[in-house]
């Protein structure tokens, strides 16, 4: 099973649409979003996949959000939320406490901890536990990024997006 994985979105439509569309290249079945959509017209660009997300602590209009999220059939959770996929257990967190994100990843109990909001792409093994960070879509003043994560060979990739012309 291949999951998409983005953060950060912060209101960035053409990234958000290029990497949209870079899923559904890949072929991924669900997308994970560590938060920080901001607003909620970004929601409809992620219809038709499966997508599950937390919020982020740049979400200001929550009811909103989650008005979006179920207009297209999506879960959202709060700053944390745990699942199953593929086999994998998956910790999904914004990241706002860097404590917090450290302890889910130590804590042994994760196969893959996704986090957010340092804007800064992270790809590391730790023991068994597999601490990923797609960086951010928006890109702001870097080059915007998301990723890839295959459940068989528990393995990710970071991804830059290219504007499409």
């Amino acid at each position: 099973m291949k999951l998409g994985i983005i953060s950060d979105t912060h209101d960035h439509v053409p990234h958000i649409q290029t990497a949209v569309r870079k899923f559904s290249d890949l072929q991924v079945d669900t997308i994970l979003h560590a938060g920080d959509y901001c607003s909620p017209f970004t929601i409809p660009h992620f219809e038709g996949f499966s997508l599950i997300g937390v919020f982020g602590n740049n979400d200001g209009d929550h009811f909103r959000l989650i008005q979006q999220f179920r207009n297209i059939n999506a879960e959202i959770h709060n700053e944390f939320h745990e699942v199953k996929l593929g086999g994998r257990q998956i910790a999904l967190y914004h990241g706002t406490r860097e404590p917090i994100t450290e302890a889910l990843v130590k804590c042994g109990k994760y196969d893959l901890v996704i986090s957010g909001h340092i804007h800064t792409p992270i790809n590391e093994n730790h023991g068994d536990t597999l601490a990923f960070n797609p960086g951010s879509a928006h890109g702001f003043d870097n080059t915007p990024t998301v990723g890839v994560y295959d459940t068989e060979a528990h393995k990710a990739e970071i991804i830059e997006l290219t504007l499409l012309k």
